[in-house]
């Protein structure tokens, strides 16, 4: 990564008019109007990328200095598909408490914050205590980055079987972060949640267990409320979505369903053995068909929001952003091509503007 200058620095004038004295006239306009920060400085097209390392890819709590990469990672694909400035900021510190705080004191400088690998159940209360605190938009995005390309998937896999989200029944594996999100996206996409299990390490999130965190709980009371192991709950499901990193056995599930295994690097199950079981199989890995990768989702997610000027990410721009995920690919549905490419230049600016159009309205 590097930082480029957008205007000419070749003269006496381009230096004062850059910076001193020209700048000053546009900090004293500033100082007169905040919001004109946007339109005068690059806050209206800047994002922080921040994590504490607690939850880096599948490598776990790896720390703040390690996380960098991934967070480098992170602002290159925010600039080469959605053409949005990003920072990465490593925090050297665990506290929900220290890291509300220091991101609102550096949000100024940002039109958006992008929250990334932090452990979950810290990631919702954070989450949750930014939004309610900042002006801008801030989208952790393990979670909803995830659930988005999750439902456009599921939503064009349906439709290329015939079938309606509301008649499936779905078993998700996993339930952190991601699991919790996509859950929630896929009752909000059309998903009955009568006929959804969420699973952990100990079974189906159900209202009788003790041992669950208000996340899980919460989520339990809004789904299926029947318990059992996951093995249970996938004998006769249509849809299985792994988010665990953790192995499953779909071979009882109902003939002709559809398996995201999408840990990474290791699916849940391998692509080839899921295919004996599913007409439709998706995973979170480039080399096979059907990557639900995030990059389908942030950049225009964050791009729309910047261009709009919104101050948050509401659930129906996330819902607009998987209908024109799933809008790319639908002209030419086939069981191994049910999301656009990673890399389909498409993708960014539709989302983008299905993004704005949403919250504009």
């Amino acid at each position: 990564m590097a930082v480029a200058a957008t205007v000419p620095l070749a003269s006496r004038e381009d230096l004062s008019l850059a910076y001193t004295p020209g700048v000053a006239t546009v900090c004293e306009r500033i100082a007169a109007e905040p919001a004109l920060v946007r339109d005068y400085t690059w806050v209206g097209n800047a994002v922080a990328v921040v994590t504490d390392g607690t939850a880096v890819l599948g490598l776990g709590d790896i720390g703040p200095q390690a996380a960098m990469p991934v967070m480098e990672g992170k602002a290159i694909l925010f600039k080469q598909f959605g053409g949005v400035d990003a920072v990465p900021i490593c925090l050297d510190t665990k506290d929900p408490d220290a890291i509300v705080a220091a991101v609102t004191a550096i949000a100024p400088s940002f039109g958006g914050i992008n929250l990334e690998d932090i452990s979950a159940p810290r990631c919702f209360d954070i989450e949750r205590r930014l939004d309610a605190a900042l002006p801008i938009p801030v989208f952790h995005d393990d979670q909803h980055g995830t659930a988005i390309v999750t439902l456009a998937a599921l939503r064009n896999a349906a439709r290329l079987l015939g079938r309606d989200l509301g008649d499936l029944r779905v078993v998700i594996s996993g339930a952190g972060a991601a699991g919790i999100a996509v859950a929630r996206m896929l009752i909000t996409g059309g998903v009955d949640p009568a006929r959804l299990a969420v699973c952990d390490s100990r079974g189906v999130l159900a209202p009788g267990r003790t041992d669950l965190n208000p996340e899980k709980a919460a989520l339990a009371a809004d789904t299926r409320p029947r318990g059992g192991s996951a093995a249970d709950a996938l004998r006769g499901a249509d849809v299985f979505i792994g988010l665990s990193g953790g192995r499953a056995d779909v071979s009882a599930m109902a003939p002709g369903g559809i398996v995201f295994a999408l840990a990474n690097p290791t699916p849940e199950v391998h692509p080839d053995v899921a295919a004996r079981y599913a007409a439709v199989v998706a995973t979170g890995r480039s080399d096979f068909p059907n990557q639900i990768n995030n990059v389908l989702a942030f950049p225009g997610v964050f791009r729309g929001a910047l261009d709009a000027g919104a101050s948050t990410v509401t659930p129906a721009m996330k819902l607009a952003a998987a209908g024109a995920i799933a809008a790319v690919a639908a002209d030419d549905l086939r069981p191994d091509a049910i999301v656009p490419s990673a890399l389909d230049p498409r993708v960014a600016p539709a989302v983008a503007a299905a993004v704005a159009a949403a919250w504009r309205a």
